[in-house]
Parts: structure tokens; sequence; C-alpha cells
């Protein structure tokens, strides 16, 4: 199996990513499905507020790993994209269950990433929301994560310029093992 684990910031990329990792023929887990599967199944609406409220609460009832030990029994084709790593502690976690993984790094500045958010144009892109979502990241080990990327993607230009780069990319990574 080859398993390829993003990690990044909000606005960094990652979804971009997932769909380019689709159209080369990966299968894709965002692990972010998982919490708004949880916060569903509570019954509670998918505000930003209370998806972060979900995943921290669950990861200080299971421990810092809980969504990636959730995401390992859907792990079942030969390659697969992990979207969303949040802490060395997930990274641990699938390297423990498959070995062989390649941490991708996707990374923006926040001043790129909070442009990006704010086009969207939803209620809970504020600049305020911005910088509580990095925060909140930030604390879950998202900045661990990153320090063992085992390969990185700068994500400041255009759409056209990340999606060349990181069709390279995923494409390089498939052909290592062939």
């Amino acid at each position: 199996m080859k398993l390829i684990v993003t990690v990044g910031m909000p606005g960094s990329g990652k979804d971009e990513l997932t769909e380019i990792a689709r159209s080369i023929g990966l299968a894709t887990l965002k692990m972010g499905d998982l919490v708004r599967d949880e916060t569903r199944r509570r019954g509670l609406p998918l505000t930003n507020a209370n998806l972060g409220r979900v995943a921290s609460e669950e990861r200080d009832r299971h421990g810092p790993g809980i969504w990636a030990q959730r995401a390992v029994p859907k792990l079942t084709e030969t390659r697969t994209l992990v979207d969303g790593c949040r802490s060395d502690t997930e990274v641990a976690v699938f390297r423990h269950h498959f070995g062989d993984l390649f941490v991708l790094g996707i990374y923006s500045s926040p001043s790129t990433r909070a442009a990006r958010l704010a086009k969207r144009g939803r209620d809970d892109d504020s600049l305020e929301a911005f910088y509580e979502r990095d925060r909140r990241e930030l604390k879950w080990g998202i900045g661990n994560a990153f320090t063992l990327a085992d390969g990185m993607i700068v994500n400041e230009g255009t759409i056209e310029e990340f999606r060349t780069e990181a069709r390279r990319r995923l494409v390089a990574i498939l052909d290592e093992d062939d």
C-alpha cells in the first residue's frame, strides 16, 4: 500500500490537492469528514466552532491520535491520499499501521491563506475566525506534523501553478516504489 498523508493549515490548498489526487486515480479520505460525521451524529450544525469543539473534545477524551485511529479501518485501497493530518501523533498512528507512507506538507503564508478563505465568503471566514482556527490547529500539533513532512509544496502562486506542481509531486511520489 502507498499512503500519502497531507498536512497543511486551513486555506493552504489541501482540498485542491485532494481533487488532483482523485483525478490521477488515487483513493482519498478527508479526515475532516470524520469530524463532520461525528458532529452530525451529535445533532450539531456544521459550523467552524462546532467542528473545532467536537474535534478537540474527541482528542481530549480519546487521545491526540483518535482521528487517525478512526481513519485506519477506512483505508483499504492500495494507493490512497489522506487529507488533513493535524499532529505528529496522527502521523505516528499512520506509520504504525502502514509503515510506508509519505507525509506531504502544503505551505501557504498566513496572508495568502487568509485572502483565499475570505474569498469564499462564508460566515465563519472572518479574520478573527481565521486566527482562532490557526491557533486551534497549532495547539493540536500541526506544526509538529509539518516537521515530519517528507516533502513540501509551497502554494503561493496561481491555482494553475499549484495544480501543475501538485500533480507532478503526486506522480513522483507514486513512482518512487514502482
